[in-house]
């Protein structure tokens, strides 16, 4: 009976991994292509959604089903582009720099086969701090609870970068906290850190969230001759500034400046040349639309979209971008 069941049991294996293998009409005729994204209360989710939705309206034509996974933010992304789990990703700007030069992460390890597909909206390097930490500025953080972001994410290293630029050290000179976007606006308002750091295109729903409670909250400037240095060293980093006015609800009367990045959509040299072709030039084509799903989008043109961006960029998106004249 038993050598019954073991028998039954692997020709059922045998059975279900043929399956598997065969491909059925359905799925001979589509190609599936994952964008990861970032937090879901950033931009990166909304934008990757987008690309998914004005691709999957013309199924038929390309015969490509996009889906979009929430992660862990752009170091997540570019690993999982260049191991295959993801055939695009949102990254920011300094993490594609760093990938394809094999610095931070990557130390000694660039990522040859990471390509680059376009750039989108600039992101702010937001620091807020409760009003009750008395928190003005950064170079008042030292001896705070502050959320730097968690590892894999994009904002963790901009947060290190601003700490070091004004002379604090995250790992002795603040209690640093290394949790998600979506997370650290609620420690926020209950009082469990005091202030903490997100690189995102605003408005952004991590910040309205942060400042609607009942903790008053104020955006921090990022700025000094110590930050002008930095973006002078990184040639990925650039002068920035919030607009209050997105968040009434915060006790600023003025827009704060910072610094900030890109934010970029990646994909791997192994991706399909048509794959890429088809999402750049449904992205461009539609692009009018496109602008209007966030506010973050509202500066973009066509042409700055072909800036900030380090890595190749993949022949399926040069492609189109030679077809429409963007490059010669």
């Amino acid at each position: 009976m038993k050598k019954a069941l073991i028998s039954a049991t692997a020709i059922l294996a045998v059975f279900v991994f043929c399956t598997c293998l065969a491909p059925s009409s359905a799925s001979a005729k589509t190609i599936f292509a994952t964008i990861g994204t970032g937090g879901i209360t950033g931009v990166y989710y909304p934008t990757g959604g987008a690309i998914a939705k004005m691709v999957n309206d013309k199924r038929d034509k390309y015969g490509i089903r996009c889906t979009v996974e929430a992660t862990a933010g752009s170091v997540y992304n570019v690993n999982s582009v260049v191991s295959g789990d993801l055939e695009f990703g949102l990254v920011q700007a300094d993490r594609q720099y760093q990938a394809i030069n094999g610095l931070e992460e990557w130390k000694d390890k660039p990522q040859k086969d990471l390509r680059a597909v376009f750039s989108i909206h600039p992101e702010a390097v937001t620091l807020v701090a409760s009003e009750a930490s008395g928190v003005k500025d950064i170079r008042e953080l030292k001896g705070k609870r502050v959320n730097i972001g968690n590892p894999g994410s994009g904002q963790r290293q901009n947060s290190i970068d601003a700490l070091s630029a004004v002379g604090i050290d995250f790992e002795k000179d603040i209690k640093a906290e290394q949790v998600k976007a979506a997370e650290a606006p609620g420690l926020l308002q209950d009082g469990r850190i005091d202030a903490l750091f997100y690189t995102v295109g605003h408005p952004s729903g991590a910040f309205k969230e942060a400042t609607a409670g009942a903790t008053k909250v104020r955006f921090v400037s990022v700025s000094g001759p110590e930050i002008e240095k930095l973006i002078k060293d990184k040639p990925y980093y650039s002068k920035t500034s919030i607009p209050v006015k997105l968040y009434p609800t915060a006790v600023n009367d003025a827009d704060v400046e910072t610094f900030g990045v890109k934010a970029t959509f990646v994909t791997s040299a192994k991706v399909p040349e048509d794959i890429v072709y088809a999402i750049t030039k449904e992205v461009f084509e539609n692009f009018d639309e496109f602008k209007k799903l966030h506010p973050a989008y509202e500066s973009l043109t066509k042409e700055g979209m072909l800036e900030g961006m380090s890595a190749e960029i993949h022949p399926g998106a040069m492609k189109y971008y030679k077809e429409a004249g963007l490059i010669k």
